[in-house]
């Protein structure tokens, strides 16, 4: 399973690149306004960061030849920016056109199984299915991304599944488990994914051993 960042913070970037774990970045306006900088600004510092990653970044029109406009605008910005385009009819629309031009989208705000499948008809190169968004309602957001895999492993669509709004560690066990092709998570649950407390009570207990055995760092 790919790892990409959901961030638009140059810092959590940098971190996760020297981690060696980064597959790719998610952004929207509200990870961009977080930056404190101009939209457009912090867009290209992110593509500048990792020239050989998608980055999505999303349209804010919402109508189709608004999102048309905008998305061939973005994509002009680096060969390796993804659009993401919400789903709705127009949104649909607007990736059935992008995709035919090979403008790559990530049909983002989708919860449900059946969106899942209209945005792989339409062409869509991802589909970003929101799992904590759906828990919030009371519904299981993991049952909706099992339902995508099942569908999507059925029919052989291209369209690559990337789990959103992740919120915690077994958000993510449990999406690999299902062989998700990708998860884009939040920086402080990438870092929570290197901690267990039975790690930090052996390391104690070989560090405190080695001092015991006279074993020094070389």
């Amino acid at each position: 399973m790919e790892i990409f960042l959901d961030s638009a913070l140059i810092e959590e970037i940098r971190a996760v690149k020297k981690l060696g774990l980064l597959d790719g970045i998610t952004t929207n306006p509200t990870l961009l306004s977080k930056t404190g900088k101009p939209w457009k600004e912090a867009a290209k510092e992110i593509l500048k960061e990792v020239p050989d990653k998608p980055v999505s970044l999303e349209v804010v029109a919402t109508d189709f030849e608004g999102m048309v406009k905008e998305a061939r605008e973005l994509a002009k910005m680096g060969d390796n920016v993804v659009i993401k385009i919400p789903c709705t009819d127009e949104g649909i629309k607007a990736v059935k056109a992008l995709s035919s031009e090979g403008i790559r989208t990530n049909v983002t705000l989708v919860f449900s199984s059946l969106q899942a499948m209209l945005a792989a008809k339409a062409g869509a190169a991802y589909v970003s299915p929101f799992i904590g968004r759906v828990d919030d309602i009371a519904y299981d957001g993991m049952l909706v991304v099992e339902e995508i895999v099942q569908m999507f492993n059925i029919y052989g669509f291209e369209t690559r599944i990337i789990a959103a709004s992740i919120r915690h560690v077994d958000h993510v066990r449990r999406c690999a488990q299902l062989g998700v092709d990708i998860a884009t998570i939040p920086y402080k649950v990438i870092m929570q994914m290197f901690k267990h407390p039975l790690t930090d009570v052996g390391l104690k207990r070989f560090l405190e051993d080695a001092k015991k055995a006279g074993i020094s760092i070389l």
